[in-house]
């Protein structure tokens, strides 16, 4: 059995208010490639397909033309699981005409008990599920946590193992020992989502989505996630994106992760204002890509984001350098050195550690007219 591992789509996500629709047409095409190339049986996409629950009449196009070329273009098996950004209900329409095809899109605990067979595999598709669904569905008030829901699920699928067989399991959810980035959502508040990988030892591959980041778990070799296609994030910025080829046969399992080269990738610029606007330094930079941008000026500096956005027409962000480091003198000595010192002195000693400049002219004559006004006061 060899199938490709993908997740979390998102489409119709946007970048800081830029659209992605461009983006994730490209590198879809660019995924089936590797399907192609490599004649898989199947095409695991584990959760997260939309990025709503309620999508765009452009985001609902471009799955659609998706599914198209997977399924009825190409004729690729695909097995698709609902990811917590989905609507289960919306996502499920024509799933009974889907599965005629090969095309099997499954959004509740139900399906999840009856595994897919694909020549000699098994694969079980559990969609992302809250736990009050899995008290309902198991008539049972113990289940509190999406661990527990888990560990109840495993269970029941491993009753439907056969033991002449494969058996892979598709998930959307946190496993223990991951690792998170600012675009996921968390499925529950106080760790209680993490999964204990342990769960998953009868699987000889579990297929996970959610987490954006292909080595978010590492040291194990059959539960994996794929990562996202597209860096949908500034946290994202180093990850390398791309989706895995799983090739099962007898005992062995291997997971070889592909990376995809996207048609505009998220890159950090840090400089001076006078320099990113020097011709000279950006003559270089591919302009197309999504810049987010660091300014070190000191002063401040009228209409930056509008004067840059006409050098770099996709940047996501601005931000000020930050210049004040952190004092290392303890408490107790900096309490002795008020004593010591005159208002205007700690100022300026402070000034200069936490930047290591000096206090301009004009910043000194403004500091004795603020300290003037504060006596006055007094």
């Amino acid at each position: 059995m060899k199938f490709l591992h993908t997740a979390d789509w998102h489409i119709g996500r946007k970048l800081n208010g830029f659209s992605l629709l461009e983006e994730q047409r490209d590198i879809f095409f660019k995924m089936l490639d590797v399907a192609i190339e490599e004649e898989v049986d199947a095409i695991v996409v584990a959760g997260d397909l939309y990025d709503r629950s309620v999508p765009s009449v452009e985001a609902v196009e471009l799955l659609n033309e998706m599914m198209i070329e997977m399924n009825l273009v190409h004729h690729f098996p695909v097995l698709a699981i609902s990811g917590n950004h989905d609507s289960p209900t919306r996502l499920a329409t024509a799933t009974p005409w889907l599965k005629e095809k090969d095309f099997y899109l499954y959004t509740t605990l139900k399906q999840a008990l009856t595994p897919v067979v694909i020549k000699d595999t098994q694969f079980f598709l559990l969609p992302y599920v809250e736990p009050v669904q899995g008290r309902l569905y198991f008539n049972d008030e113990n289940l509190k946590t999406i661990p527990q829901v888990v560990e109840r699920v495993v269970s029941e699928m491993e009753l439907q193992f056969d033991a002449e067989k494969h058996h892979v399991l598709v998930g959307h959810f946190f496993a223990a020992g991951s690792s998170k980035t600012d675009s996921e959502t968390p499925l529950e508040v106080g760790g209680l989502s993490s999964v204990p990988l342990g769960l998953f030892d009868a699987f000889d591959y579990v297929a996970l989505g959610h987490l954006h980041y292909q080595d978010a778990i590492k040291h194990h070799d059959k539960v994996k996630y794929s990562g996202s296609l597209l860096k949908y994030s500034l946290s994202e910025k180093h990850h390398t994106k791309g989706c895995r080829l799983v090739d099962i046969s007898g005992e062995k399992v291997n997971s070889h992760f592909i990376p995809l080269e996207p048609m505009r990738d998220v890159k950090v610029l840090s400089g001076e204002f006078a320099q990113l606007m020097d011709y000279e330094f950006y003559k270089h930079l591919d302009l197309n890509h999504y810049y987010h941008i660091v300014l070190k000026d000191k002063l401040s500096i009228s209409q930056a984001l509008s004067e840059l956005r006409n050098i770099y027409p996709n940047m996501i962000s601005l931000e000020r350098e930050k210049y004040f480091k952190e004092v290392s003198n303890s408490h107790e000595a900096w309490e002795e050195a008020k004593k010591k010192l005159s208002p205007k002195d700690l100022v300026t000693n402070y000034y200069e550690e936490v930047t290591e400049t000096t206090l301009t002219s004009k910043q000194l004559s403004l500091l004795e007219e603020i300290i003037i006004e504060i006596n006055k006061e007094k």
